[in-house]
């Protein structure tokens, strides 16, 4: 896959901002992801990241860390924090920014240490991709996370993108779970293929999570279904 999320993140830090990521979805028209978002700064982060790493302790794993903002404000901190991605060009651009701990690295590829903290934010199931890859990923998290460790993942449920049935439910796909969505990404003329990226509600994460040997509690939730969840092993 292009990598147009590198791309994008090495443009921006190099002075050569002009445009922004088009994202795109299955059930939804197109939006534009803001460059200068990916390099915020903690006290321009929403409520719901800044509890999260609030919430860090010990040595912390931060996946998909993008232009690495989540890394430096722990770093700056003191916090023994190591950040991955799978776009060459946000590692580049996190390593560039000062992030000292930084690896190209899919999360399954990941083995052989242990973290106290595993932190999955902006849409953190993403990477999950279907729900039926779930228990892979959380099998994961097992074997990366500390005895005593927590694994801190937001998410949001998309019951709002539906139509409400007249009993309060919501018209949903048949052949998928509703949060299972196609996305791509454009920027400066190129676009990805599609690639899926999953929104799982807190109710049916909480039931794979109870399936797959963790505990689950709810630490935020905001107006709009979004949560914070804190994993920690039975």
């Amino acid at each position: 896959m292009k990598d147009i999320l590198g791309t994008a993140l090495l443009d921006y830090l190099h002075g050569n901002y002009s445009e922004d990521i088009v994202t795109e979805t299955s059930i939804s028209e197109p939006d534009v992801l803001p460059l200068p978002y990916l390099f915020r700064s903690f006290e321009k982060m929403p409520k719901m990241e800044q509890l999260a790493l609030h919430r860090c302790e010990g040595n912390v794993l931060d996946v998909g860390c993008g232009a690495g903002s989540h890394s430096l404000y722990l770093q700056g901190k003191g916090v023994d924090v190591m950040a991955i991605d799978a776009s060459a060009g946000a590692v580049a651009v996190a390593r560039e920014r000062g992030v000292r701990q930084v690896l190209h690295s899919t999360f399954l590829d990941l083995s052989g240490v242990k973290f106290d903290t595993i932190l999955l934010l902006m849409n953190g199931t993403g990477i999950f991709e279907t729900v039926a890859q779930v228990p892979q990923y959380l099998e994961q998290l097992h074997s990366l996370l500390s005895e005593n460790g927590s694994v801190l993942i937001d998410s949001s449920d998309l019951r709002y993108m539906y139509d409400e049935t007249h009993d309060g439910g919501i018209w949903v796909p048949a052949d998928r779970y509703y949060g299972e969505l196609e996305f791509t990404m454009e920027y400066k003329g190129q676009t990805t293929a599609h690639f899926p990226w999953l929104y799982l509600d807190q109710r049916l994460l909480a039931e794979l999570c109870e399936e797959n040997g963790f505990n689950f509690e709810i630490l935020y939730e905001s107006d709009h279904y979004e949560y914070l969840a804190k994993l920690t092993l039975k």
